[in-house]
């Protein structure tokens, strides 16, 4: 069955084009001119992936993200001005997989969901094959086969890419993993996103952990250099 995409965006030119170039490669498309009617039409039918814009009418894409992601886990790609950098640093502290500047190219975006949906699809591969080694570093059960985490017995929900930017780290406690290995780790070798992309998932990541436990320290910065997993 073909894969389905939400494409949220106040702009009925970019919902048109963007659509017939979706479904073009092959993708299931369902289009929605607002957060409000987005998250009524997702919850009623869940979709692998979805493409929102950030600023909408009636709920935008901010306020949208936050009331997915107490649901769902499925990859989210923002679309952003060019200008709104702030945005996209808190789109991605919110926990969005991915932003776009507009204009983009819709080869780009193609790109872009293709990678996420690999990602996705292979998390769910494994689940259904050889059970992937849990990894356990002290306090911290990362979980692959089921993508689940938690610290200290409770759950910690997290993205596809700040799933596997912890595992990154966690599978060697104390070296030091450079911007470059976690954008690869996170994204694949053939996707490119800038340095401060890896620095809001990890921020993002801290603040979950610190959710569970105010005394969480065990994502080190090494300034200039990468992140590493505090040995225990």
């Amino acid at each position: 069955m073909p894969q389905t995409i939400a494409l949220v965006d106040d702009d009925r030119n970019i919902l048109t084009s963007v659509s017939i170039a979706l479904e073009a490669e092959g993708f299931e498309v369902r289009t929605y001119a607002d957060g409000d009617e987005a998250l009524r039409g997702m919850t009623a039918k869940p979709v692998d992936l979805a493409v929102l814009d950030i600023k909408m009418p009636r709920m935008d894409g901010m306020e949208l993200l936050s009331r997915l992601r107490q649901v769902s886990g499925l990859p989210i790609i923002f679309l952003t001005s060019k200008d709104d950098e702030v945005d996209e640093v808190l789109g991605l502290r919110m926990g969005a997989d991915d932003y776009i500047k507009k204009p983009f190219s819709q080869r780009l975006l193609i790109e872009r969901i293709r990678a996420l949906l690999r990602r996705e699809q292979m998390r769910q591969d494994k689940t259904g094959g050889e059970p992937s080694a849990v990894i356990t570093r002290g306090d911290l059960v990362l979980d692959p086969a089921r993508h689940a985490c938690t610290w200290k017995g409770q759950t910690i929900e997290l993205t596809v890419t700040e799933f596997l930017l912890v595992k990154a780290l966690a599978v060697r406690p104390g070296h030091v993993k450079s911007r470059d290995q976690l954008m690869d780790a996170a994204y694949g070798e053939h996707i490119y996103v800038d340095d401060r992309t890896i620095d809001s998932h990890i921020k993002r990541l801290r603040k979950k952990f610190k959710a569970i436990d105010d005394d969480f320290g065990q994502i080190e910065t090494l300034y200039g250099v990468g992140y590493r997993y505090r040995d225990a």
